[in-house]
């Protein structure tokens, strides 16, 4: 709407004018002689305004509202909702905006209400929103005159001091108090409109009729005032001051670095940085197509505002660039014999490792220089694929890096990522550089057959570049974007199995099996190395904690049959972990803590038998057995050995075959094999899992018989969760097994409508392979000719449907589970022989095996008793 501004001119204010429209503020109301802008936003309270404005009627009351929240012009009970004491005020200027009215309001004398009208009569009528009041007269003469003037002295002097510490009115404000400083009512209004309190304080202040009295509460409201004005004054003081001071100090240092570069001291941040960088590049062999790239990005850096983000960026990059060990090798150790020192006095066995290790060095002596290699260890968990790469870092003397792609899916951790995203790092390979500070390290990538795939693509694919000698001559990393020479560092790779790993990267490297360890490797293993790293860790020796022979050697065969030694060195732990608390506890008290034991027995015996309490009642209590069995277990757990000396009494805990269980528990395994003595229709069969080999029973059973007259095919379930492979080599072994059977026995016609079950335990873990076949034939006709096979003999091998035995991998851990299971006749593909052959002699010893090439074979052997050999 149309905005009017009036100004109204001055008229002589009335004495008496009861009838004034009643306007309701919020807070701060209005004192008299005092100027205030006032807002109504009531249409009916705007209507009824602009009339007695008209009328020549600029008056109006001014009353604050008890309820602060209430936003509305007009209140429904004025006695309830309103104070009883206001402000008669004149309307000086309104300023009409069509919605509301903007009003400047003077305040003239203190009114009363004495009569309300109803306010939701006829709004316009002269009177429906007027109220009849009376004046409140001030009570100025009073008889205490001096305490009026000590009070008035005192609030001028209060003001004073404020307008002095804030001096935003200090000049309109101080020509007030020459004018009204003999004035007691005026300055007591004054000192309330100067202070900021409260509605409830204000209102308390227009209300006392008492000039002592509004004095001295105007004299409390400004010296709240001028505490806080005093406390803003020190808090805005104290911040000054710390800017000046921060302030101050930046400028010092400012010129502290203009006069040290003045002096030569010191010079400027681009020039300390560029010089940083080319000192770091001064005993390096830098190629010349990164010479450049640094070069452009130092000229590119001296350009570029020390604040900007493009500075940053450019820095990072060319702290990578120059921490880069360009052309920087360590010399490798060429000393065969040390080498192979080093080799032997980390890890027992593992003679093909060991054998590969020292053909590199040979190579290199021959060459006088060496080039990386990729190798690649595969072989169950806890063999030390791991752990080897390390010794050989060490013979090679070589830096060693490690880093697992174990689950990894982001392309960038081996390829980095682009300068432009926000926190970009290069690969793990560039890492690998500036953190070795040589370009001929040895860098183990652990569990490359985990690597996993996401939508940041497939790493297993960006290890190619990386592993491909052809290529990592010239790798490129996305950070650096700078092609980086990657040939003279050799990779070792570890995996426990070679199926998931991708055919092109596994073309790239070189495989190296790492068998598991047989029974006496394990226990040379555990006196050589884990029992003396686990008397470091527990603080212990073999003067206090002895484990014997026959304890070791019933702990591999019992609790840790796994093809590596981790699950060992964990059993081992947890027995000298028993041995330490055992030590700790009862070492040098041992007598005592019996006799104490013994004498707690004898006065719990005697105390239950004094109550009349049979034997066979009071040993059955939980206190009793509790002593009991602390008694019993300290005597057959410490097995202390204590020997009596004049100066001291020690202790030694000896681990013997009798104690072992109560150390580590119950055996985990408790028997080689299920069957001793195999019944028609069981062969044991030899299988590889990633754990290392097993044996594997396949059992066979008839269930039912049709009528064998029509020569119906056999009908075959199959238990055991098996794979697609091993379904498949059982459809194909009841094939051949009913035609061979046709051929050893002409009048044998158990295959004739037979319906039998093959299953193969343990029904809860999955089975799969290409190696099952010989053994599900031996199986069925075993079942045929109703005659077991020899109880030591074991085979593994496909079949073809004419009787050809196929080759199958997995020697030696097979061998190795035979062995555990006491198998001493074994039945292999002839095409695995050089396997076989390769393997040490402490392994083949012992060991009757036969290396066939068509089933027939198999049959004269595996139903041929031992004694007839």
């Amino acid at each position: 709407g149309n905005s009017n501004t009036v100004a109204l001119s001055a008229l002589t204010v009335p004495d008496n004018f009861p009838n004034v429209p009643i306007i309701a503020v919020n807070r701060n109301p209005v004192f008299p002689k005092f100027i205030k802008m006032i807002e109504v936003k009531d249409p009916k309270m705007i209507e009824l305004l602009r009339r007695k404005i008209s009328l020549s009627l600029p008056y109006a009351g001014v009353f604050v509202k008890k309820d602060d929240t209430n936003e509305e012009d007009v209140v429904e009970d004025l006695n309830r909702d309103l104070y009883s004491v206001g402000t008669f005020v004149q309307i000086h200027e309104m300023h009409d905006m069509g919605d509301k009215m903007r009003m400047i309001v003077m305040g003239h004398r203190r009114i009363k209400l004495c009569e309300a009208l109803d306010v939701e009569e006829d709004l316009l009528s002269d009177q429906s929103s007027e109220t009849k009041g009376i004046d409140v007269k001030d009570d100025s003469k009073t008889k205490d005159a001096a305490p009026i003037k000590a009070l008035t002295a005192e609030v001028v002097k209060t003001i004073r001091d404020i307008i002095a510490l804030n001096p935003l009115y200090r000049e309109s404000v101080a020509q007030i108090i020459q004018r009204v400083m003999d004035n007691p009512v005026y300055l007591s209004d004054m000192g309330a409109a100067l202070s900021s309190g409260s509605t409830d304080e204000l209102q308390d202040v227009l209300e006392e009729m008492d000039v002592r009295k509004r004095l001295y509460k105007s004299l409390s409201l400004l010296k709240k005032e001028l505490e806080l004005s005093r406390l803003q004054q020190r808090l805005g003081r104290e911040v000054e001051d710390k800017v000046k001071a921060t302030h101050r100090k930046y400028m010092l240092q400012e010129q502290l670095k203009i006069i040290k570069k003045e002096l030569g001291l010191e010079k400027d941040d681009k020039d300390a940085i560029e010089e940083k960088f080319r000192s770091r590049l001064k005993d390096l062999q830098v190629p010349p197509h990164i010479q450049e790239v640094i070069d452009e990005e130092l000229n590119k850096l001296g350009f570029l505002d020390n604040h900007s983000s493009e500075f940053n960026v450019t820095r990072n990059y060319l702290d990578w660039l120059t921490s880069i060990p360009w052309g920087s090798s360590s010399e490798d150790n060429m000393d065969l014999k040390r080498a192979k020192e080093i080799l032997e006095e980390d890890h027992f066995g593992m003679d093909d490792v060991k054998n590969r290790i020292l053909e590199f060095i040979a190579v290199g002596i021959l060459r006088s220089h060496s080039h990386g290699k990729i190798l690649c260890f595969h072989g169950p968990p806890g063999v030390g694929k791991t752990s080897i790469a390390r010794s050989i870092a060490r013979a090679l003397n070589r830096q060693y890096f490690r880093f697992s792609v174990g689950g990894m899916h982001d392309v960038a951790e081996i390829k980095g990522h682009r300068r432009t995203y926000v926190g970009a790092m290069p690969g793990k390979m560039i890492q690998c550089l500036k953190k070795t500070k040589t370009d001929n390290p040895l860098v183990l990538i652990d569990e490359v057959d985990k690597i996993g795939r996401g939508y940041q693509g497939d790493p297993s694919s960006a290890l190619l570049e990386l592993l491909d000698p052809e290529q990592n001559q010239n790798f490129l990393d996305h950070y650096l974007d700078v092609t980086v020479d990657l040939s003279k560092v050799l990779f070792i790779c570890t995996a426990n199995v070679l199926d998931t790993i991708p055919d092109p990267l596994k073309d790239r490297m070189e495989m190296i099996q790492v068998s598991g360890y047989v029974a006496e490797e394990k226990q040379a293993i555990a006196r050589k190395y884990l029992i003396p790293q686990t008397h470091e860790h527990c603080g212990l020796n073999e003067d206090k904690t002895y484990i014997e022979d026959e304890a070791l050697g019933v702990l591999i065969k019992n609790y840790c049959r796994e093809s590596g030694v981790r699950s060992l060195l964990q059993h081992i732990e947890k027995l000298f972990l028993h041995s330490s608390l055992l030590i700790m506890l009862y070492s040098n008290c041992t007598t005592v803590f019996y006799l104490i034991l013994i004498a707690q027995l004898l006065t719990f015996i005697r105390t239950r038998i004094m109550t009349n309490e049979c034997f066979e009642t009071f040993d059955k209590t939980i206190e009793f057995r509790c002593l009991l069995n602390l008694f019993s277990q300290i005597h057959r757990k410490a097995a202390f050995k204590i020997v009596n000396d004049q100066s001291e009494e020690t202790s030694r805990i000896v681990v013997s075959q009798s104690n072992l269980e109560d150390f580590v528990g119950k055996p985990l395994f408790t028997s080689n094999r299920m069957y001793e003595t195999t019944p028609p229709g069981v062969v044991l069969g030899l299988a590889w899992t990633a754990m290392g080999g097993s044996t594997l029973y396949i059992e066979c059973c008839e269930r039912s018989r049709r009528n064998s007259k029509d020569g119906s095919d056999v009908s075959i379930e199959l238990t055991g969760r098996l794979g697609d492979v091993m379904k498949e080599s059982a459809r194909i072994a009841s094939t051949f097994a009913r035609g061979f059977l046709e051929k050893a026995e002409p009048h044998n016609s158990f295959f004739d409508g037979a319906n039998l079950h093959l299953h193969v335990p343990e029904g809860a873990t999955p089975k799969d392979g290409p190696s099952a076949g010989c053994t599900m034939v031996t199986a069925l006709l075993s079942l045929a000719i109703n005659q077991p096979v020899r109880p030591d003999v074991a085979m593994t091998g496909e079949i073809s449907l004419t009787g050809k035995v196929l080759p199958v991998g997995g020697i030696k851990e097979k061998t190795l589970a035979a062995k555990r299971a006491g198998v001493n006749c074994l039945i292999f593909p002839r095409e695995n022989a050089k396997d076989f052959n390769d393997l040490a002699d402490y392994i083949k010893d012992g060991v009757e095996t036969h290396f066939v090439e068509h089933y027939s074979e198999v049959f004269d052997i595996a139903f041929k008793q031992p004694d007839s050999s």
